[in-house]
């Protein structure tokens, strides 16, 4: 096919040439993206030669030139290329570009159909789900609460502004928990201030409850504020300096006590009596507690997702909390002695508080890592750096979502009774192979789908400036926040002038260097700039939304559960396979090195400490270790290793344990589920199989859905 128009005339027509998209963007008219549409079409097969595609193009841009508009619309455009694809007798590919926008289309319909959406759920969609991994598919509850999900992603869908819905769909990027909102104005995680709602009393239900009287019921009190609270939000809820918190109430077990002794016992006695006595209050508190988390559902279907923060008090009573959470978790659950789940347990590292044998909580300090050692948690937040990277010191919200220092009017540094208002992640990988290759492409594609994100958090703040303080209680009126509202006031007040965040997620920096520099890039100091290039850019992005909105805007490491799945699998889709990219089925969590090539502790902290000041507002580091049950020390080593270099890090280790044969390390993942290398058993009923599942621990072996993926699971969930 020749042309018969002037070249020159239609290169300056498609460069001052606009496109109106399905969702209202208007967008620079983009000559590859016709090609790539055709490949993706043809299932990565081009036309039948180079010229043979040179010639659709050119019909293509002829046909637009001809109509002598300023802007068009891709659906003109796909007619378009329809037509010229029959001229050209590519009569088989044609119909596959025509079947595949009718399938596209219908994709976008069923997202936004309930019917839909609920006949996959009944199917037992595995995107469904494997959504979360401690949510058991088996149970009423969680099926409730799934159908009640299904439902609200499909409303919530239509609710988006049309550009970021579509965004979404194709995998541009992810709007997290459709399932809760925007259907319903909730929020993300929190630290809950648990010292205001004691102090001030609270309600829950038809209870009036004042403050505790001794650690026991303090204690109990908390687990009753954690199930509220987390079936009042969506995220993970976090109690941050628990020992601190709870010191002054197990002093009231000891005042008691010793009020008692001054009756029965003698007085050279009263006060090993009195003490004795408290430290079994603490311990029992501590692990009613445990049980208490463990054994509660939400109105989510689930164990709600609970930090604790502790590590940093020094006088007698926190230093034995603290001791009791530890050797709560060591003694482990129920007659099997299983590893807990939850709360996730977070312990500060402070010089001079516990880091070297001289300070005076050292002692916690090495029971912290035999703990981890052997029940994986705690895991560790190093004051100093932690304060360098965030402004302050506190637990994160959930798995790993950090708020940053703020201080109030009065100039009080507050963090309990914070909060964060959601994510959204670009989806980083697929912005590089868009750009084949070119870095010029790649920043201008990259800044177009941030302007999109950026509208999807800002409809995030609306929407959660529509609720209403009783709609949520616990939250805006019993002092979960800080504060107790009225029923007519407005919940903005406590989100507002940065009290709140507001994240931009991001995954896969390993996958888009590879794109450009090859999959062994880690050393090559090019390759490392540029994925910190694009952290910086976020940043600068982040900082300039916040001095222009008033809420925090930060970039956060997305803990992908199902997202490294989900952009991964669309992007095969629309790639195909490529090597170290979408061969894998996973993207690679934020900064994190790449756990194939192996590193030790020590070079993965090198590599990874540089990233997480542009990322301040969510991240965490995790090392792999063998079984270190009977070497605690080689884990001090790293620990302390890391003190001056990250803030949050993790350990990962092999803990399952047979009670077939009593073997502890690691089981094997196959098709029938986890096995015992020893004797081959892969009962649930009779081992306990916990692996590190996106920040938090879970139990695989426990969940029926992934039966039969225990292999790619296994490989999955070491790069969240």
């Amino acid at each position: 096919m020749e042309s018969v128009v002037d070249q020159s005339r239609i290169q300056a027509f498609i460069q001052q040439l606009s496109v109106k998209k399905s969702d209202g963007r208007i967008v620079s008219f983009n000559k590859q993206k016709i090609v790539d549409a055709v490949l993706q079409a043809n299932e990565g097969k081009s036309l039948s030669s180079p010229e043979r595609m040179k010639e659709l193009l050119t019909a293509v841009i002829e046909q637009l030139y001809l109509q002598d508009v300023s802007m068009t619309s891709t659906e003109d455009i796909h007619e378009w290329v329809e037509q010229a694809l029959i001229k050209q007798d590519e009569l088989d590919v044609a119909q596959a570009y025509h079947a595949y926008r009718i399938r596209k289309q219908e994709q976008r319909i069923a997202q936004r159909d309930i019917e839909s959406r609920i006949q996959q759920l009944i199917q037992a969609d595995e995107t469904i789900l494997n959504e979360n991994a401690n949510k058991d598919s088996r149970v009423f509850n969680t099926i409730r609460d799934l159908t009640a999900g299904v439902t609200a992603k499909a409303i919530g869908l239509r609710m988006l502004p049309a550009h970021v819905e579509n965004a979404h769909l194709r995998g541009d990027i992810h709007f997290h928990d459709l399932d809760y909102h925007p259907y319903s104005p909730m929020t993300n995680c929190c630290l809950i201030d648990f010292k205001y709602m004691f102090e001030t009393g609270f309600s829950i239900g038809n209870a009036e409850v004042e403050q505790p009287k001794s650690i026991q019921t303090a204690a109990a009190q908390m687990a009753q504020i954690i199930a509220n609270v987390a079936s009042s939000q969506y995220g993970g809820t976090s109690a941050d300096r628990v020992d601190e918190l709870l010191a002054p109430y197990a002093e009231l077990n000891y005042n008691k006590h010793m009020e008692d002794a001054e009756k029965w016992v003698l007085a050279e006695q009263r006060e090993t009596y009195s003490w004795e006595k408290t430290k079994k209050d603490i311990y029992d508190a501590m692990q009613s507690l445990e049980y208490e988390v463990n054994t509660l559902y939400t109105s989510n279907g689930q164990t709600p997702f609970v930090t604790f923060g502790f590590g940093l008090g020094t006088n007698r009573y926190e230093r034995e909390i603290q001791k009791a959470i530890l050797r709560v978790r060591l003694d482990g659950l129920g007659k099997e002695k299983r590893t807990a789940i939850f709360p996730k347990l977070v312990f500060g590292i402070r010089k001079g508080i516990n880091y070297r044998p001289t300070d005076p909580n050292y002692d916690v300090k090495q029971l912290a890592v035999e703990c981890a050692t052997k029940r994986m948690y705690p895991d560790i937040l190093n004051y100093d750096k932690l304060v360098e990277l965030t402004g302050s010191y506190k637990a994160p919200m959930g798995c790993r979502s950090f708020l940053q220092g703020w201080k109030d009017e009065e100039g009080r540094e507050v963090n309990s009774g914070r909060m964060n208002l959601g994510v959204v992640t670009l989806n980083l990988p697929r912005i590089a192979m868009e750009s084949k290759g070119d870095l010029t492409a790649f920043w201008e594609l990259f800044q177009e789908r941030v302007a999109i994100v950026k509208d999807a958090l800002l409809y995030r703040i609306e929407r959660v400036k529509e609720a209403k303080p009783d709609q949520a209680p616990i939250l805006y009126m019993n002092g979960a926040w800080g504060h107790k509202l009225a029923a007519d006031e407005d919940v903005d007040q406590l989100f507002k002038q940065k009290r709140a965040t507001i994240s931009l997620g991001y995954i896969g920096l390993y996958e888009v260097a590879t794109t450009f520099y090859g999959p062994n890039w880690e050393t090559n100091p090019e390759a490392k700039q540029l994925t910190l290039d694009i952290l910086k850019q976020l940043k600068i992005n982040c900082d300039a939304w916040g001095i222009e909105q008033g809420y925090h805007f930060s970039v956060y490491s997305t803990p992908s559960e199902s997202l490294t799945d989900r952009f991964c699998r669309l992007d095969k889709e629309k790639f195909g396979t490529i090597t170290d990219i979408t061969d894998k089925e996973y993207y690679t969590n934020s900064f994190h090195y790449d756990v194939r090539k192996k590193p030790t502790p020590f070079e993965k902290l090198d590599f990874e400490k540089d990233y997480p000041k542009y990322c301040s507002g969510g991240f965490i580091h995790y090392c792999e270790y063998p079984n270190i049950r009977q070497n605690p020390k080689a884990l001090e080593a790293v620990w302390d290793y890391s003190y001056d270099k990250v803030g949050y890090l993790g350990t990962n280790t092999p803990i399952d344990k047979c009670y077939e044969c009593d073997y502890a390390g690691e089981f094997h993942p196959t098709e029938r589920g986890f096995e015992c290398p020893q004797c081959g058993n892969h009962n649930p009923d009779s081992c306990d199989v916990v692996k590190r599942t996106c920040g938090y621990l879970g139990n695989p072996q426990k969940r029926p859905m992934v039966r039969g993926r225990h292999k790619e699971i296994t490989a999955r969930e070491k790069h969240m």
